[in-house]
C-alpha cells in the first residue's frame, strides 16, 4: 500500500511539473500595453516632470542672458537751464541744455561671454539628464511590468497547485476512512494542501504589490489604460 501511495505521489509530481513547465510569462507579455505604460510614465511620473521643468528653465535663461548685455551700459543725462551762464568755473565743459552720457561696466562686459557659455552648458546638461532619466524610466517600467506579469503567472501556478493538493487530500481522506492508508499519510496530504494554500495567498499579495508598483510609476490605474 505504501508503495502504491509513493507511486501516486510521483505520478502527481510529474503531472504537476508538466503543467508548470507549460507556464511562461513570455507569451503573456503584451508589448503594445508596455509601450503605453512607458508613455504614461513619461507623462505622469513626478521626477520626469521635474526634469522637464529644469530643461524649460535652462532654455529660458538663454534669452535672459542675451538681454543682460544691456546691463553693462548705464545711461545718464544732465540738464542745465538756458538762463545759466555757460562758463562754469567748477566744470568748464558744462553747456546749457541737456547733456547725455553712457557708462560701460568693463568688468561686467568681460564676464558676459562666459555667462552666456555657462547658460548654454546648463541647458545641455539639463537635456542630457532628462534624456538619461527617460531611458532609466523606460527600463524601470519594463521591470515593474515584467514583475507584474510574473506574479500573474505565479498565482496561476499556485492556484493549480492548491487544486491538485486538494484533490489528493480528498482522495487520501477517502482512503483513510476506508483504512487503506495511515493517519500520518493522510496528515501529510493535509500539510501539503496547507502549504499550497499559503503559497497561493502569498502570491496574491505579491500580485497586488506588483500591480500597485506599476500603477505608481505610470500614474494611473491599470483599469483606466486603454
Amino acid at each position: 500500500m505504501k508503495n502504491l501511495f509513493k507511486l501516486a505521489l510521483i505520478l502527481l509530481m510529474f503531472i504537476g511539473l508538466d503543467t508548470y513547465a507549460q507556464e511562461s510569462i513570455i507569451g503573456e507579455i503584451k508589448y503594445t500595453d508596455l509601450e503605453k505604460y512607458i508613455s504614461l510614465a513619461k507623462q505622469n511620473y513626478p521626477r520626469r516632470k521635474a526634469l522637464n521643468e529644469t530643461v524649460t528653465k535652462a532654455k529660458a535663461e538663454l534669452p535672459i542672458t542675451a538681454l543682460s548685455y544691456l546691463d553693462i551700459f548705464n545711461g545718464s543725462y544732465f540738464y542745465r537751464p538756458q538762463q545759466k551762464t555757460v562758463i562754469d568755473p567748477v566744470n568748464p565743459y558744462n553747456v546749457n541744455g541737456f547733456q547725455f552720457g553712457i557708462n560701460l561696466n568693463l568688468g561686467a562686459f568681460l564676464q558676459k561671454p562666459f555667462t552666456a557659455k555657462k547658460a548654454k552648458s546648463d541647458l545641455k546638461i539639463a537635456q542630457y539628464q532628462a534624456d538619461e532619466y527617460e531611458l532609466a524610466l523606460a527600463v524601470e517600467v519594463k521591470r515593474r511590468y515584467y514583475a507584474y506579469i510574473q506574479q500573474i503567472s505565479q498565482l496561476k501556478i499556485n492556484t493549480q497547485s492548491v487544486q491538485d493538493n486538494k484533490n489528493v487530500a480528498d482522495n487520501q481522506l477517502y482512503k483513510f476512512e476506508k483504512g487503506e492508508i495511515t493517519l500520518d499519510t493522510y496528515n501529510q496530504s493535509r500539510i501539503n494542501l496547507t502549504n499550497a494554500s499559503t503559497a497561493k495567498i502569498q502570491s496574491e499579495v505579491n500580485l497586488l504589490m506588483a500591480k500597485d508598483s506599476l500603477e505608481e510609476i505610470i500614474g494611473v490605474k491599470l483599469s483606466e489604460v486603454k
